[in-house]
């Protein structure tokens, strides 16, 4: 007998995880255009100015989008309960980060990059790409400590990969850091939003609201279809 293969994404995780991929696009481009001409702080602190510049830890924060991209399907690949509740996660997080990107918009001076800096090219890139706005909270330290929480526990992921989703998320938050992206106080907050937003998730039967709500969608788009 031919063995079934599993599709890479299960279809009741595919417009949730796109939608949760425009919702990133949305949350941070939009934030930046509304708050364009207000007065941005920056909490840059001793401390901050202390931590080493590293301009090569630009491969690892760019690396973050592939780290995302693996572990939120591989959160959906885990069952409907798992991936529903890192994508509901995930919408409340990003909703608290919109608001906070307003309330608080937030800037940082970033040094000069030196001409022999390894990877150098590459940080000089992500400065010209990505404007120093809305920043707090960090982005890339929330979603890589939902990364990390999906798979934490999980019986039916390697323990390797979970043990190098943690390393990795950390890794990340030390990168936004060394690359003079944030700031301690935008890590900090990115993170425990990450662990706040996972477990109201489930508490607040939010995720499971939100499973209801896209199971409802596929119906009625099945319905139609038929």
């Amino acid at each position: 007998m031919t063995p079934v293969r599993r599709p890479l994404i299960p279809a009741y995780g595919r417009w949730p995880l796109l939608l949760a991929a425009v919702s990133q696009c949305a949350v941070f481009w939009g934030a930046k255009a509304i708050s364009a001409g207000w007065y941005h702080y920056d909490m840059t602190t001793a401390l901050d100015r202390a931590l080493p510049f590293l301009p090569w830890t630009s491969a690892i924060y760019v690396g973050a989008y592939l780290f995302w991209a693996a572990n939120y399907i591989l959160a959906v690949r885990t069952g409907e309960e798992n991936g529903f509740r890192l994508l509901a996660a995930d919408m409340l997080g990003k909703l608290v980060c919109f608001g906070a990107f307003l309330l608080v918009p937030a800037t940082n001076i970033r040094p000069e990059i030196p001409a022999d800096a390894p990877l150098g090219w590459l940080l000089g890139l992500v400065y010209a790409l990505d404007t120093p706005e809305a920043l707090f909270p960090s982005l890339h330290c929330f979603n890589s400590w939902l990364c990390w929480a999906a798979v934490r526990g999980r019986r039916d992921v390697p323990a390797g990969y979970r043990a190098f989703s943690l390393a990795f998320a950390l890794a990340i938050a030390a990168s936004t850091l060394t690359t003079r992206q944030h700031v301690l106080a935008d890590a900090a907050a990115g993170l425990a939003l990450g662990e706040l937003s996972w477990r109201l998730a489930e508490r607040t039967k939010l995720a499971a609201w939100y499973l209801r709500l896209w199971k409802r969608k596929s119906k009625n788009l099945s319905l139609r279809r038929g």
